[in-house]
């Protein structure tokens, strides 16, 4: 995939942006579970430098390693972020947000907390429409689209897995805990990424971190659209003379 990944602090900055450290921090919340070797091949530094500071990492607790089968040889060994080293990457406003939701939902009622998220869809799609303009191939869209949320510190990225045939990934939910505390967000983002792309994609999420995987990863294919014909369905007879 490509290097377009970002977040603040952590978020925005790219592995060559940051620390050693936070190099190895980034490229294993974007791209999961690795080994020192593969590392050190990504950041262009030896194996034994890697493993210095996945030592000094796990020693604060962020980083942590299990031995897994790979093939012939001895086990390698993985390593992973914990769960101190995801809350690493912020989870913007989490507490505050959480009450928020919690207060509508208590002082307003279901139906006033609904729309709210209704209406957050409904400003986050125009948005999202307008930045698309200039976009004109689905492909431009969906590089749109990930630059969009990565901004947003999504840690977004995507890639084309064949013709007509898209990935949006998201490494990281910066509004996560607030998420968990009211699923109609993860709907509501669903419903935008439709919204832009309707006519031109379908958009089905197969990834979920809510529901405790790594990442948000989205399908995206488009939508084969059958030629036109009059109405009434009936071809028009050519008039003889």
């Amino acid at each position: 995939m490509p290097d377009n990944k970002s977040s603040v602090n952590l978020e925005n900055q790219s592995p060559r942006d940051c620390s050693s450290a936070e190099r190895v921090l980034v490229l294993l919340k974007t791209r999961g579970p690795q080994t020192a070797a593969v590392l050190g091949t990504a950041l262009c530094v030896t194996g034994e430098a890697v493993r210095q500071q996945l030592a000094r990492l796990a020693e604060e607790g962020l980083v942590e390693s299990s031995a897994e089968p790979s093939g012939v040889g001895r086990p390698a060994r993985v390593w992973r972020l914990t769960n101190a080293g995801h809350q690493r990457f912020p989870d913007r406003h989490a507490e505050l947000a959480v009450q928020l939701l919690t207060s509508i939902q208590r002082e307003l009622g279901e139906k006033a907390l609904d729309a709210v998220l209704a209406a957050r869809e409904r400003d986050t799609t125009a948005v999202y429409a307008s930045a698309m303009r200039g976009a004109v191939t689905l492909a431009e869209r969906v590089a749109r689209l990930a630059e969009l949320r990565t901004r947003e510190g999504y840690m977004a990225e995507w890639r084309q897995e064949e013709p007509g045939s898209f990935w949006l990934v998201e490494n990281h939910c910066p509004i996560g805990a607030a998420a968990t505390a009211c699923h109609g967000f993860c709907g509501a983002e669903l419903g935008v990424f439709r919204a832009v792309l309707a006519g031109e994609a379908t958009v089905e999420r197969v990834e979920h971190i809510v529901a405790g995987e790594r990442r948000c990863a989205y399908r995206i294919t488009a939508v084969t659209q059958a030629p036109s014909r009059p109405a009434g369905g009936h071809r028009r007879r050519r008039r003889t003379r």
